[in-house]
């Protein structure tokens, strides 16, 4: 059976936790897997690395970040490498480049286009242990890439695709998916298994399990992810297709502060108006979320949307470049909650309960995002959490 293991930065936080990820790998492979093990860079190396930047410059030029920021997981992979050797193992530890993961030029947030893992597979033939610095890539120039925050989750995931491998297994911290953030609702359950989409959903609208980019390419190659603790042995979650699975009403609730509104006031109602805002902000690779335009009136209307809050200053910027003398209004108290279940396809009355629940406790409502399998709403900050707690109840996902 060929197995991929993901350990993430707080499973490699440290020479001591290198060991016991190094122990668990044996294990494995003493039950007899071929195993490719993907790891991210230790705790805190990434901000660290993102500091000693910052100290010249508050905005390096992309590709050098790219290439100091990929020293984190070369640096994790080559120390996993010599632990499982110095226990008797045969392994050998792989750059993103010898792993053969090709990505696009977009340097920070790069996009794998192709990977040719046959220097993996030929290591496997030998019975040696790849251990993969995740999180890289390099474009077709030979360039250092990176992934993006989580993408050793990607990583992870496109390779055990590029290798038909039998399993994907992700390492975190937590036991694995739960109806909510235990931090927030002690209540909340860990789900036995999710589907695809609706992880998808999760994933993309906050919850820090899983990478969404890593969920939606696991659908698309058929890869079947078991996200579990490196720290304890307990049964995590699969996240599988669909149709394998019972179909909850709603699985979960997402919470992410992570978003800021821009209302753009008195622009032009127009056609194309709107298609030049948002190719503005797609060539800047912003990501809009949430999207509310008022009907017009008098030949002038309002519009607004979310980005994530890191990218406001740059969303701000480049509306002020697109639209000459227009009144930009911006928003950071806010956040997003929202509701997962592929049950809500065949069952009415969900949006309903949402909004009175939310009505009982005072919380406004402050825009509404929908599809097929989720409800998003955008809420004051400071009632977020009260918001997570209430729904969590009203549904009684803590049953």
């Amino acid at each position: 059976m060929l197995i991929v293991q993901k350990y993430g930065g707080t499973s490699v936080g440290n020479l001591e936790r290198i060991e016991e990820v190094a122990k668990r790998v044996v294990e494995a492979k003493w039950a007899g897997h071929d195993l490719v093990v993907v790891v991210s860079a230790m705790s805190g190396v990434t901000n660290s690395l993102i500091e000693q930047a910052e100290y010249f410059s508050k905005s390096p030029n992309a590709q050098d970040m790219d290439l100091l920021l990929s020293s984190g997981e070369r640096i994790t992979s080559a120390l996993l490498s010599i632990a499982l050797n110095a226990k008797g193992y045969k392994a050998l530890a792989f750059s993103g480049r010898k792993a053969g993961i090709l990505t696009d030029s977009i340097f920070t947030k790069a996009r794998i286009e192709e990977i040719n893992a046959q220097a993996i597979k030929e290591e496997l033939k030998k019975d040696v242990i790849v251990v993969v610095a995740g999180f890289q890539g390099v474009d077709r120039q030979g360039v250092v890439t990176t992934l993006g925050r989580g993408g050793s989750d990607l990583s992870a995931v496109a390779l055990a695709g590029a290798l038909s491998a039998d399993l994907c297994e992700i390492y975190t911290d937590v036991d694995g998916v739960y109806t909510t953030d235990p931090r927030i609702e002690p209540r909340a359950k860990k789900l036995d298994k999710i589907s695809y989409d609706e992880m998808l959903e999760l994933a993309s609208l906050g919850a820090k399990v899983l990478q969404n980019r890593s969920v939606e390419l696991a659908k698309k190659l058929n890869v079947q992810i078991i996200t579990r603790s490196s720290f304890n042995k307990n049964q995590g979650t699969l996240i599988t297709k669909e149709e394998a699975m019972e179909q909850a009403l709603v699985s979960g609730i997402a919470l992410d502060k992570n978003q800021a509104r821009i209302t753009l006031r008195q622009i032009k109602d127009e056609p194309g108006i709107a298609a030049e805002i948002f190719s503005a902000l797609a060539d800047q690779n912003i990501n809009v979320d949430m999207i509310i335009q008022n009907v017009g009136i008098d030949g002038a209307t309002n519009l607004g949307f979310t980005v994530p809050e890191n990218e406001l200053d740059l969303a701000k910027d480049t509306m002020k470049k697109v639209l000459k003398d227009i009144i930009i209004e911006s928003d950071k108290e806010i956040a997003k909650v929202s509701i997962v279940g592929v049950g809500m396809k065949s069952h009415s009355g969900v949006a309903s309960k949402a909004f009175k629940t939310l009505a009982k406790e005072g919380i406004n409502i402050g825009m509404i995002s929908t599809s097929e399998i989720k409800i998003s709403m955008i809420v004051q900050e400071k009632y977020a959490e009260l918001a997570v707690r209430a729904l969590h109840e009203a549904y009684r996902l803590d049953q």
